[in-house]
């Protein structure tokens, strides 16, 4: 990823989440020399991952398929080669974050040996916290994340 990919970055993930990262978190991630991929189909962008390696670790921060291209392997392939990256920085152990009500992204943690390993009560915004003034943006409008973590 390029701050050039940008424009489709954000096109694909606006359309897989509600609640999106804003183009300065994807900005400040490539600053920071975090592991930015992007896979792309007949040269348009139909996904992204965002990893930071370091002291032994990786942490998946961000594996988005466009909904269009969902359920065909590619988050597999996107978290598989990132998870190799991590490999050859030395990493031992990824950990990753996902929301609850995700269990697509779960099931696909899973079967690439990942394990729940704690529960973060209130961690993501929801939707309807974005929805305005007035709006109750207490816990009740958050959602949990379910911690999950695989050794390398």
């Amino acid at each position: 990823m390029t701050e050039a990919d940008l424009t489709e970055v954000m096109q694909v993930e606006c359309a897989a989440y509600a609640v999106p990262w804003s183009e300065g978190i994807f900005r400040d991630c490539l600053r920071a020399s975090y592991y930015c991929l992007v896979a792309d189909r007949a040269g348009r962008l139909i996904g992204h991952a965002v990893m930071s390696v370091a002291a032994g670790e990786c942490h998946i921060l961000n594996l988005c398929v466009a909904p269009s291209h969902q359920g065909r392997g590619l988050g597999r392939r996107l978290l598989r080669r990132a998870l190799a990256l991590a490999r050859q920085r030395e990493a031992d152990t990824a950990f990753l974050e996902v929301r609850a009500s995700n269990q697509g992204a779960i099931r696909l943690y899973q079967a690439e040996g990942f394990d729940e390993i704690g529960l973060r009560k209130g961690y993501y915004p929801s939707a309807d916290a974005n929805a305005g003034p007035g709006t109750d943006s207490s816990r009740a409008s958050r959602e949990d994340a379910v911690l999950m973590a695989r050794a390398l």
